[in-house]
């Protein structure tokens, strides 16, 4: 009933509006005008309605913007996701000023510079200052923002250091799994030929790296950690997006993708930097990768190297290994943790 009575209130609405054209259309021909003929008075209102435009168009997009804020990512919880951050920020602050000085001028000119019968307008041809001007400076800001986003570039795809933790991403339709090298930090050869109901990674049982491999359904990072992720594919092409560490790679089929960053918030910091208990940081699929695309995510626990330490100790290995030796692989190469919380848990 509400629909229709809104449907009905906008078809009076519309024909309320046609009638008062209408009417001043009579209006018009009765007085002998014509139609074509544009008054002083017809030029002062359109440059008044544009004046109210820029105005209520300012005020507008401000209000939305700053709306807009609650549905944005939080703060970057990476060291590179940082200073993308920064970059974005500096493109849209630069294309603020812009749009509120190109706009400003041409709803101003349209205002200022309305017809008048007595005025005859300036023609100029051309001015080789101006253009130079208007050439080279949006030139050098672009050359400038380039040369920053190639500096930028350089430094998140730099090599990883040596010591960093080596973890694998394992995409298929429609989850992720992942694997942790173990004390000796390599993981070992995986090849999908082998892969079985019991080894669903391929792994290789008879390299000696993968003796320490561990695998989980959940992926846990320790805080102020090196880690540099390696991506690989069963079936089709996947994007493994972290979107609030503001890293993604894709993830290929037959090839070995990677990337390496350093968490810096934990999730609980997080969940009290945005205000929800039930925050918890995550790995999407970022490519439509079939029907079920949208359920490919995988829970991401950014925690304290100790509690990372403690987590990893739980953790199946990717082959059943017998005690005595599983204890002292369990160490989980303390020395690629951060140094002042290795010493804590060398300490224990």
């Amino acid at each position: 009933m509400i629909k229709l009575l809104t449907l009905l209130v906008i078809v009076f609405a519309l024909i309320t509006i046609w009638r008062i054209i209408r009417v001043l259309e009579l209006v018009r021909d009765l007085r002998g005008e014509e139609e074509e003929e544009i008054t002083d008075k017809d030029n002062k209102l359109n440059g008044l309605l544009s004046m109210i435009f820029l105005f209520v168009g300012f005020a507008g997009m401000i209000y939305f913007t700053i709306d807009a804020k609650k549905y944005l990512l939080p703060v970057a919880a990476s060291k590179h996701g940082v200073l993308t951050d920064e970059y974005l920020n500096l493109n849209f602050i630069l294309i603020i000023i812009v749009f509120f000085i190109t706009q400003t001028l041409l709803f101003y000119y349209a205002w200022k510079y309305s017809y008048k019968k007595n005025v005859k307008a300036f023609f100029w041809p051309d001015n080789h200052k101006l253009e130079f001007i208007w050439t080279v400076v949006p030139a050098v800001v672009l050359m400038g923002l380039i040369v920053y986003g190639l500096k930028l570039w350089i430094n998140i795809t730099a090599p990883a250091p040596q010591e960093a933790m080596v973890i694998e991403v394992y995409g298929k339709q429609f989850d992720w799994t992942a694997r942790y090298s173990g004390s000796d930090n390599k993981l070992g050869h995986s090849n999908f030929r082998l892969i079985t109901d019991d080894n669903i990674l391929g792994v290789d049982v008879n390299d000696s790296a993968a003796a320490d491999d561990k695998i989980a359904r959940e992926l846990y990072l320790p805080v102020g950690g090196k880690i540099v992720f390696k991506f690989h594919s069963r079936d089709v092409i996947h994007s493994a997006y972290f979107p609030h560490l503001r890293a993604q790679m894709n993830t290929v089929p037959g090839m070995t993708t990677e990337f390496f960053l350093e968490p810096t918030i934990t999730t609980d910091s997080m969940r009290l930097i945005t205000g929800n208990p039930k925050f918890d940081y995550i790995l999407l699929c970022n490519k439509i990768c079939g029907v079920a695309h949208y359920n490919m995510k995988m829970k991401v626990v950014v925690t304290t190297p100790e509690d990372f330490k403690k987590w990893y100790k739980e953790q199946k290995y990717v082959f059943a290994k017998p005690e005595a030796a599983s204890a002292t692989s369990d160490t989980l190469q303390t020395a690629l943790l951060p140094e002042s919380s290795a010493t804590l848990v060398a300490a224990k």
